[in-house]
């Protein structure tokens, strides 16, 4: 009767998953901070864009 152990394929098998879930989050968080990066100016345009009053877009690029 075992008690609760598990056998080394178990054991490896859900390392693998684990390796792999870890390595599919790195993955996926490195492309969101990209997406992010490159995305956040122009997502600050379009809602400054469709504001009201609607202000042109030299005015939105302009610190003044």
């Amino acid at each position: 009767m075992a008690r609760g152990r598990i056998g080394k394929g178990a054991a490896s098998e859900e390392e693998s998953t684990m390796k792999k879930v870890k390595e599919w989050s790195t993955w996926t968080l490195k492309k969101a901070k990209v997406v992010v990066h490159y995305g956040f100016i122009p997502v600050v345009i379009i809602i400054g864009m469709n504001s009201e009053p609607k202000p042109q877009l030299y005015q939105l690029l302009t610190p003044v």
